[in-house]
């Protein structure tokens, strides 16, 4: 039987990272723990220690959304009113018939 690749969620990651950076369990022990390999843990511990900086970078660390999220939700706020008025619109020429 073939089993399918585990996807894990980026708080899972940063949770095991984190714990991996406390140094209270071995790798092996942690492994064990969260049912990874210790290759992986480390893997992760290195992507989180590296990407770190990037939470003072950006002001306080703070800002959740960034410059293209911030283009893509107007962008997308824009439509919906675009589609609001085209619906008030037809709306109100059925009333009328």
């Amino acid at each position: 039987m073939k089993r399918s690749r585990r996807k894990f969620t980026a708080a899972f990651k940063a949770k095991v990272a984190i714990e991996a950076l406390k140094e209270r369990q071995t790798l092996a022990e942690l492994a064990e723990k969260f049912e990874l390999h210790p290759n992986q843990i480390s893997q992760w511990k290195q992507e989180f220690i590296a990407g770190s900086e990037q939470v003072f970078e950006t002001g306080k660390g703070r800002s959740t959304t960034g410059p293209d999220e911030v283009a893509a939700s107007e962008a997308e706020l824009q439509q919906l009113y675009a589609k609001i008025g085209q619906l008030q619109m037809e709306r109100d020429f059925l009333k009328k018939t």
